[in-house]
């Protein structure tokens, strides 16, 4: 019986290993992806929205898109930035055919949330905006994350459709299907802080599959060293039922 749970158990091991692996090609092949794109030159709107039409991936891809910000539709999502907590802004920017995308322009201290604070920041007229396409998300990433505060515009996950919902857009506005996170331009008063994409994602699956591999080795010696211990024990109960008839 245990020894059939233990060879179980040493399959599932195995499946873990090899989860981890597959795992490992997925994320250098990932890696190798966002480091050719954010390495490329910025494209247009347009080039990057038809690129999301076919794919429904454009993360990390360089893009450049121009119109004028409102700024009193700033949605604020809870972040950190080099120690410091505070938020990333988000302002949706009118594009010159009446559509908008929100550009997340950047960080700012938690007791600059108010955009009051920062006036000169509140840039007018016309802008170009420069930075990384990002895709938006379907649902929130994990259930340890806090819901949304919409009353408070304090954002934990990037909930695209109801950032754009609650920033007062006009009825039937129109949104680009995906952010941009605006580079490190900076911007007057310094105030955003742009450039504040997180590209260094962690690749942890080798270790993982050395891990549970070592696990699945060391569980096969331990059955082997049953088995052969289970047939060391038979053959001398075997010994001793000829012997014993012999005596007899």
């Amino acid at each position: 019986m245990l020894l059939g749970l233990g060879l179980v158990l040493f399959l599932i091991l195995l499946a873990l290993g090899t989860w981890q692996v597959q795992r490992l090609h997925w994320k250098e092949a990932l890696l190798q992806t966002i480091d050719q794109r954010t390495h490329s030159p910025p494209r247009s709107l347009a080039e990057v929205e038809n690129e999301f039409a076919s794919s429904g991936d454009v993360d990390y891809t360089p893009v450049t898109a121009t119109g004028t910000f409102l700024h009193q539709g700033e949605r604020h999502f809870f972040a950190t930035w080099e120690g410091a907590s505070g938020f990333d802004v988000f302002t949706p920017l009118q594009l010159d055919d009446g559509r908008f995308v929100l550009v997340n322009r950047g960080f700012v201290p938690y007791d600059l949330k108010d955009a009051a604070k920062r006036p000169q920041g509140q840039v007018a007229g016309k802008v170009t905006v420069t930075g990384l396409a990002r895709n938006p998300l379907t649902a929130k990433p994990s259930m340890m994350l806090p819901d949304n505060d919409l009353k408070k515009n304090i954002f934990y996950w990037k909930d695209r459709d109801a950032m754009a919902q609650s920033a007062g857009l006009p009825a039937g506005a129109r949104l680009v299907p995906f952010f941009i996170d605006a580079d490190k331009a900076p911007n007057p008063g310094g105030l955003p802080v742009g450039g504040v994409t997180i590209i260094d994602l962690p690749n942890s699956h080798l270790q993982y599959a050395v891990t549970w591999y070592g696990l699945a080795a060391a569980l096969a010696g331990v059955l082997i060293f049953r088995l052969r211990r289970s047939a060391k024990d038979a053959s001398a109960r075997k010994s001793e039922s000829i012997f014993g008839k012999h005596d007899a």
